[in-house]
């Protein structure tokens, strides 16, 4: 009896036993899982709290505006004034070139042939590209303005091509050294250094062309073109100088005759003899022809007998 009284007690306290730890390591799972989602759910947050940053940075990137570069423009203007005087004019111009530190590259005077037309004058000077706007207001001053154009062409493409190309024939070339230092044969090395020589010869070109351009685009080109407002009329020649004018004429007018009656003797004497040969056989027609011709032949006595 007693042992059998014992047994149900104890299996009671075993059987609570593994229900309280079931209990507790329920309750322990449960909790673990709800703090590794809370993790997980501030790690979401914080990954969509970047996503919209990063999204918010390209929305602002795709906004902002593209930074061109500057155009390269080669600008050429041109200018017609009518002055006083021309020839004090082109001292002003002069004068302006040396103060915006330009350079005249072309004049070209033209003098009146007539009293009707006007004393003109083309000048061509060059000038820095930022000092052209205040130069053409300078050289308005001179005179009244009759025209006035400025054109402009945009070059910044051929000069980013040559750029280019200049540095890909570099590297071309440095490679090219690199292949001949390392040539074995006298055949190799002759090839690569036709090939360098080439390619040398190419970089020379294009270097000189970008210079060009660059040169064309740091200064302007202006054309000045001048005229007399008034027409220019010759001061009359004193009375000694007209005669002294007419005395040359008459005198080189009396050689010039001579000289050619002169010239024509020597043609004549040159062709002397055909001209006696042609003489004499017009002389020997007219001959032959009083002998032969009947009426010619008869003379007025007989004419009267008949």
């Amino acid at each position: 009896m007693y042992t059998s009284t014992k047994f149900p007690r104890t299996s009671a306290l075993f059987i609570s036993a593994l229900l309280g730890g079931v209990i507790f390591t329920s309750c322990a799972s449960s909790d673990r899982s709800t703090n590794q989602s809370a993790p997980q759910i501030a790690a979401n947050g914080s990954v969509n709290q970047l996503s919209t940053r990063e999204s918010s940075v390209s929305q602002k990137a795709e906004t902002a505006p593209i930074e061109r570069s500057r155009p390269q423009l080669i600008k050429k203007a041109a200018i017609s004034l009518t002055v006083n005087s021309v020839d004090k004019t082109v001292d002003a111009v002069s004068q302006i070139i040396n103060k915006q530190q330009g350079d005249l590259i072309g004049l070209k005077q033209q003098q009146p042939k007539n009293d009707n037309l006007r004393y003109t004058a083309t000048i061509q000077l060059r000038i820095p590209e930022d000092r052209l706007e205040p130069t053409l207001e300078e050289l308005a001053k001179l005179g009244t303005v009759e025209s006035r154009n400025i054109t402009a062409e945009d070059v910044g493409d051929r000069l980013v091509d040559f750029q280019a190309r200049l540095t890909n024939l570099k590297k071309t070339e440095a490679n090219l050294q690199k292949i001949m230092d390392r040539a074995g044969s006298v055949r190799d090395v002759l090839s690569v250094s036709q090939e360098l020589s080439n390619v040398r010869q190419t970089i020379e070109q294009i270097d000189a062309q970008l210079k060009n351009l660059k040169n064309q685009v740091a200064y302007s080109t202006i054309t000045l073109n001048l005229e007399a407002a008034v027409s220019s009329t010759s001061p009359q020649p004193a009375f000694g100088l007209q005669v002294q004018e007419t005395w040359n004429n008459s005198t080189h007018s009396l050689s010039a005759f001579s000289v050619g009656l002169l010239k024509l003797g020597i043609w004549l004497i040159v062709y002397s003899p055909y001209l006696l040969i042609f003489a004499a056989l017009i002389y020997g027609f007219n001959r032959w022809r009083r002998t032969h011709s009947p009426r010619l032949t008869q003379t007025p006595e007989s004419t009267r007998s008949e």
